[in-house]
């Protein structure tokens, strides 16, 4: 059984919901990625949801498409994520692991050296946001035959038939997006996310974690309460970036910086 698919069972029998922090690889420096990762799973992470560094991330807002760009003015890449990962699973060998990038650095590397590689680090799942469930179809055999799961993303404006054919390719869980527009825009409604998290579970056994919008424990305890789990990025982005603006060059400040902020929504989520 994958890493991710033993999370949630665990998380299940405990009774508790998923906390699952996104962070950019290589933001705002290579150094500081594999600490962070660490810091995060002690303050309660159970899912790290590692961004990929691209030129065109058009499904994040300003302050993760500014992380990305300062990734990527330090050479980071694909290769240097699954690095990463491999380094954490040195000393992390239960934590899951996703990739969450987009189509065109996997495609250049190509889908059975990408897979192997992944394998090779300890990947557990992937999310591809501008690979359509339409286009995903090799993709998705490859890495069902690897194991690796394929992280879909749902949105408010998903057709029932969207919906359906999603979550008839999707593994390890459903990631709904709680707003129309971009990853730190808005504000939650709870009701419209109860309606369409409710949707998703009549058509699949997956989980159903519900990320976009999610700013603190308040945020995080009210999506929570609705699905299997939260996903948070903007935030734990912001203040990476309010570090690096400032000057500072120690890893451990951006562990601690991002751990402050994973611990208040982890007590906010098991009270």
């Amino acid at each position: 059984m994958n890493r991710i698919s033993k999370r949630f069972e665990s998380l299940r029998k405990q009774g508790r919901k998923a906390l699952v922090p996104y962070v950019v690889s290589g933001d705002p420096a290579k150094g500081v990625t594999l600490p962070v990762m660490h810091a995060l799973v002690e303050s309660g992470a159970d899912i790290i949801e590692l961004g990929v560094p691209f030129s065109d991330p058009n499904a994040e807002g300003p302050v993760i498409q500014r992380a990305h760009e300062r990734a990527l003015a330090h050479g980071s890449s694909l290769r240097d994520a699954l690095a990463q990962v491999k380094q954490f699973r040195e000393t992390d060998t239960e934590t899951p692991v996703l990739l969450m990038g987009y189509a065109n650095p996997i495609e250049r590397m190509g889908y059975e050296t990408f897979i192997a590689a992944a394998l090779d680090a300890g990947v557990d799942g992937v999310l591809t946001v501008d690979l359509p469930p339409e286009e995903a179809q090799e993709f998705n055999q490859h890495l069902s035959e690897a194991g690796i799961e394929n992280i879909f993303l749902l949105a408010p404006t998903s057709s029932h038939e969207r919906q359906k054919m999603v979550t008839s390719m999707a593994g390890g869980f459903i990631y709904y997006v709680s707003l129309k527009g971009v990853t730190g825009a808005g504000h939650l409604d709870v009701v419209s996310v109860q309606e369409h998290v409710d949707h998703i579970r009549s058509l699949t056994e997956l989980p159903v974690c519900v990320g976009f919008g999610i700013k603190d424990g308040a945020s995080a305890r009210a999506v929570a309460d609705l699905s299997d789990g939260a996903v948070v990025g903007s935030v734990l982005v912001n203040r990476m970036a309010e570090l690096a603006e400032s000057g500072e060059v120690d890893p451990l400040v951006y562990a601690k910086g991002v751990s402050a902020l994973i611990a208040e929504m982890r007590q906010a989520l098991d009270n």
